[in-house]
């Protein structure tokens, strides 16, 4: 009989999990699938690690999350097999400045993670929920958190401050970065693939809903995009990225706004939607013929060649770019509209390389190795459990 692990990637609006089994020192995926709508009309369903469907089915509306938990791990559990629960990895969008390394979940530890709640107000409440719900229903379950940010705590110090009063430092007021499981995945991933250029000076794209840079120097943060919150950087899909302080005032003065009217612009209204009017999803705006589209997609594009520009200068020169998440991985014609404002850099593509989202895209003479590597956060969460259960 051999173990598993569960892992659980909590939004605010789904619930994404992965089943893994432990073979020998190795992970295997077996079942993968999603939670959706989270609140409203719930829909469930997983696929097998070919892609085979499993289930496809609605939830009642209204049902608590701990009603919802116990739903994943009943089915989870009947489709095992052979194999048996050993543990639940969680994925914590942030850690704070003390949480550097995956931990055990104890009743003080929880206590640490509600201190935290007031660093991510609208991402942390959502990933705790699930711990909290297995802690009642399933007591005796070994949970591991794995810490979003905890990947960038190689950053030198110059790269974490924020220039006000050192007094709001020390109530955790500083640069953390985020997308660290996606990025210590690419880091292994490239060590494997192109193990000079992993050594090397590299910048990897975390592009999608969400997205970010992180410049690597020798598989190691050393900056990053996102800041205090997963507000900065890069234009997103929902999100502005970076944006003067200066607008804030003024739609508080001039609009009336508060606190919430704020938040729910900036995460909700604002990024590729808020320019285009259309969608925030890049796979529409790339397939519409209306300007406002092209003008966020053209916006997209300059704050992320400006932002690569600026990494490049964090690492005194460049030597590999990585495209990864979802549009990362499956838009050719942003990669192309990327590399093509690099050209200052010797970057190139292989036009043909990268229509095919092939593994390796860049051209022949190109100075830049540039890689598509899809990301998996969901196996990092894993392996962060296996560690955890080693030193536990």
């Amino acid at each position: 009989m051999s173990d598993a692990i569960l892992t659980l990637n909590a939004g605010s609006s789904s619930l994404k999990f992965a089943v893994f089994e432990i073979v020998g020192d190795r992970l295997r995926l077996s079942v993968k699938g999603e939670i959706e709508q989270l609140g409203g009309a719930q829909h469930f369903s997983a696929q097998d690690a070919l892609g085979k469907k499993l289930a496809e089915m609605s939830l009642n509306v209204g049902l608590s999350f701990d009603v919802l938990i116990e739903e994943v791990i009943e089915w989870v559990e009947s489709h095992l097999g052979d194999a048996e629960l050993a543990a639940v990895g969680h994925r914590l969008v942030h850690g704070g400045p003390y949480h550097a390394e995956p931990e055990h979940v104890t009743p003080e530890l929880l206590k640490a993670l509600d201190a935290l709640l007031p660093l991510a107000p609208l991402h942390l409440p959502h990933n705790i929920a699930p711990i909290r719900a297995i802690a009642r229903t399933r007591p005796g379950l070994f949970q591991v958190v794995a810490f979003d940010t905890a990947f960038h705590r190689t950053m030198p110090e110059v790269a974490r401050q924020i220039a006000i009063p050192m007094r709001y430092e020390k109530e955790g007021v500083r640069r953390y970065g985020f997308h660290g499981l996606s990025y210590e995945y690419i880091a292994g991933r490239l060590r494997e693939i192109a193990p000079v250029l992993a050594s090397g000076r590299v910048i990897v794209a975390h592009l999608g809903n969400g997205a970010s840079l992180c410049a690597l120097k020798d598989g190691k943060s050393i900056d990053t995009t996102m800041g205090f919150s997963a507000l900065d950087g890069l234009v997103m899909g929902t999100r502005p990225g970076e944006i003067d302080p200066g607008v804030l005032f003024y739609l508080q003065e001039q609009h009336g706004m508060d606190v919430n009217a704020l938040q729910a612009l900036l995460y909700h209204d604002s990024g590729l939607k808020g320019v285009s009017g259309i969608s925030g999803d890049m796979r529409t705006l790339l397939a519409s013929s209306e300007p406002r589209a092209e003008a966020a997609i053209a916006l997209f594009v300059f704050r992320l060649v400006r932002e690569i520009g600026a990494l490049t200068a964090s690492l005194d020169g460049l030597d590999g770019l990585v495209f990864t998440a979802g549009i990362g991985e499956h838009a050719p014609q942003i990669r192309a509209m990327t590399v093509d404002r690099l050209a200052w850099l010797g970057a190139r593509l292989d036009e043909t390389a990268n229509h095919k989202n092939e593994d390796l895209i860049s051209a022949a003479d190109s100075r830049v190795g540039i890689h598509v590597i899809p990301t998996n956060e969901e196996i990092m969460i894993a392996q962060c459990v296996l560690r955890t259960i080693g030193r536990d």
